[in-house]
């Protein structure tokens, strides 16, 4: 059998690693994410030719993703809105993906390039289970993760920034873990809840007020738009939970039974709840005081 890279045939058994990404690099690196991106003249260049962002400024990015651990698995969140500088380049961006049956992966930063990296470590992922016969364990994929935002180290130190948040179910220790890593890839793995993007530090506070062990999927929803809603009431590069125009976050659940989106009328019912609620108390709910 044979794989065909860019027109070359390459056979299987000449293939040796179980990593799809060092396939890339060895027979068609030009496929690698970012790599086209060094082609593009003034694509390294933060500084445009009158002073300001150039390309970097103009790209782009997306923003807030929140990930909540609750009873059998973890719920992934993000609001939809992608900003280009000051402007709203889009209010309906994609920024969750599944990796594959028990993981997933939220985007924030530049948001072409993260689309090309959750593109390659879904194959990433399938290519390990087919070359090896058994999937890759949850750690394992965080790690390869990590590798992949290594390799994307030099754009990064010129603007280009990939902060990905990987949750997922682990089939091990029957419970949802969160993973979150720094631009030059460094990995760690967060307990309880946790935020990136240009709105998790305000994403942050609302979960460390409202969340609690061993919450139900259903309250960790719960728990995730209401702290959307406040990342969006303080940072305006998030999207807020738009009624208006029916776009609300992308929410995903990842337990035992697999990954899940949760359907839009499902996620419109629990957003309705939040904005009503917000209509007499602002600032959201208060989080009963304990000693």
């Amino acid at each position: 059998m044979y794989l065909d890279l860019c027109g070359r045939s390459v056979p299987l058994h000449d293939l040796g690693s179980s990593s799809f990404a060092e396939l890339l690099s060895a027979y068609a690196p030009q496929l690698l994410p970012g790599e086209s991106w060094r082609r593009v003249p003034g694509a390294n260049s933060v500084n445009g030719p009158n002073g300001g962002n150039g390309l970097v400024g103009e790209l782009p990015h997306a923003t807030t993703i929140v990930a909540v651990a609750c009873a059998g698995g973890v719920v992934l969140a993000s609001d939809r809105r992608a900003t280009a500088g000051s402007l709203i380049s889009k209010r309906d961006v994609e920024k969750v993906f599944p990796c594959d049956e028990f993981s997933a992966v939220g985007i924030a930063g530049v948001l072409a390039l993260g689309l090309e990296f959750v593109k390659l470590f879904q194959v990433e992922a399938e290519h390990y289970e087919k070359m090896e016969g058994r999937s890759l364990s949850l750690v394992g994929k965080a790690n390869r993760l990590a590798a992949m935002i290594r390799g994307n180290l030099g754009l990064a130190m010129q603007g280009l920034v990939l902060v990905p948040l990987f949750a997922g179910y682990d089939t091990d220790s029957g419970g949802g873990r969160i993973f979150s890593y720094d631009p030059a890839g460094g990995p760690s793995e967060e307990h309880r809840f946790y935020s990136v993007g240009s709105g998790s530090v305000f994403a942050m506070g609302s979960l460390k007020k409202l969340y609690s062990d061993n919450l139900p999927a259903n309250e960790a929803v719960l728990c995730c738009l209401q702290a959307l809603y406040d990342a969006a009431d303080d940072d305006s590069a998030t999207g807020g939970l738009d009624l208006a125009r029916s776009i609300f976050p992308v929410v995903t659940t990842v337990t035992g039974d697999g990954f899940k989106r949760l359907p839009e009328a499902e996620v419109a019912e629990v957003a309705q709840r939040v904005v009503a609620g917000r209509m007499s108390s602002p600032d959201g709910p208060i989080a009963a005081l304990r000693d």
